[in-house]
């Protein structure tokens, strides 16, 4: 079973959702948030992957709609 750009869209917007906290305590702490922005762009690299792999391009209104398609399949 690979990985289609549903699935990868959904992984890139939970790797966003992660870093965003972990960037704002870098910048608390005044560190250099490396790690973060890492994977910040990992996030950002796997939704423009999904974007361009999708046989029909994503709008915002379709992404409630793909997350709950994502996690069903899981579940």
């Amino acid at each position: 079973m690979g990985l289609d750009a549903d699935s990868v869209l959904v992984i890139g917007l939970g790797l966003l959702v992660l870093s965003i906290p972990s960037i704002v305590a870098a910048y608390a702490d005044r560190y250099i948030p490396r790690l973060s922005v890492l994977v910040c762009l990992s996030g950002l690299l796997a939704v423009g992957w999904a974007y361009w792999a999708s046989p029909t391009a994503y709008g915002l209104a379709d992404i409630p709609t793909v997350l709950v398609q994502v996690i069903a399949r899981f579940l």
